[in-house]
């Protein structure tokens, strides 16, 4: 990791930064680490900078029966772990959708994907998510996101309600509100000179939930083809420059925090939408789903804020539970 501290423009800032976006590590070093987990990356190249997707193609050559069937998911990542964390809620989905097109794609600063010199509000994802629909030649799909990916999902579909077929936000982030920080957390927040390093340290601790782990037996879990989403992010720390700073610049500005209206006014917008939480999770809870409206969801038991990879089977049939009736 660089030993240069990159701060990202906030919203407001007058001009734009003319510097060219930090370079993401490339594949070839990832996949000498974690190994061909996901298919091989496909890049798109946006006036924002390159960002890597990848495509499970239908495992059914047949068309399907039905015209309404499930054949365009798209599958939307959290701060910090990149797309391969979705990987084996995606795998399930494949299996039980055979003739769905399922893609990953990288955030910004995250896994192959470089990282601008922009400020990272909900519209530079926004644009990248429109980026990604023309090149695929989508018109819409069915969207699920996690984490930060369902804030982006919620936002996105309030605003383009039209690309969003149907809509899964799992473990939403969102929900956390600043009014319930310190005042000094309050500060690493807003950022400022002196305050950058002390807060890149306490966003980094906030998000992991303390000090980031790495299991003693990851590569031995690596190597059975497990994901193992704490290595992943020592990783990106340790090999991707512009990581961190999208990092601290998502959890200020992108839609983690305070963010509740737009999950409301998605459904306003008549998006057919499903809430899957772990019931053990701190970052969404039943009283926040309250606040917006939302009494029906889905509670998987025993199991936190990761969910969505110590639990893909179960998230996996919800899904599938809620798509067949839709």
């Amino acid at each position: 990791m660089s030993d240069s501290l990159i701060v990202l423009p906030r919203p407001g800032t007058a001009q734009p930064d003319a510097r060219q976006p930090i370079r993401a590590p490339s594949e070839a070093d990832f996949t000498a680490v974690f190994g061909k987990v996901l298919p091989e990356a496909s890049y798109l190249s946006t006036k924002s900078g390159r960002a890597a997707f990848y495509e499970l193609p239908p495992s059914s050559a047949s068309p399907p029966d039905d015209a309404t069937a499930i054949s365009r998911v798209l599958l939307l990542h959290g701060v910090q772990t990149p797309a391969i964390g979705l990987q084996p809620l995606a795998r399930a989905l494949s299996a039980r959708f055979p003739h769905a097109k399922c893609v990953l794609v990288d955030w910004w600063g995250h896994g192959l994907t470089d990282t601008p010199f922009a400020t990272h509000n909900a519209a530079l994802f926004h644009e990248l998510l429109e980026s990604l629909f023309q090149h695929l030649g989508w018109e819409d799909a069915h969207v699920v996101g996690y984490s930060f990916g369902a804030s982006v999902t919620a936002s996105f579909a309030a605003a383009r309600p039209e690309r969003v077929a149907s809509m899964v936000l799992v473990a939403p982030a969102g929900f956390i509100r600043k009014e319930l920080f310190t005042e000094r957390q309050k500060s690493y927040v807003r950022g400022g000179e002196g305050l950058e390093e002390p807060a890149k340290e306490w966003i980094l601790e906030f998000l992991e939930g303390g000090q980031l782990t790495v299991p003693q037996d990851w590569k031995e879990k690596v190597g059975r083809g497990e994901v193992v989403a704490e290595a992943v992010r020592d990783w990106e720390l340790k090999n991707h420059e512009g990581h961190v700073a999208s990092v601290v610049a998502i959890f200020r500005d992108g839609g983690v925090l305070d963010n509740s209206t737009e999950f409301a006014r998605a459904a306003e917008k008549g998006v057919k939408y499903l809430y899957i939480l772990g019931e053990l999770d701190d970052v969404c809870s039943p009283q926040d789903l309250s606040g917006i409206g939302v009494q029906d969801f889905v509670s998987i038991p025993q199991v936190g804020h990761a969910v969505v990879r110590e639990k893909a089977s179960e998230v996996a049939q919800s899904i599938a539970d809620f798509w067949n009736k839709i």
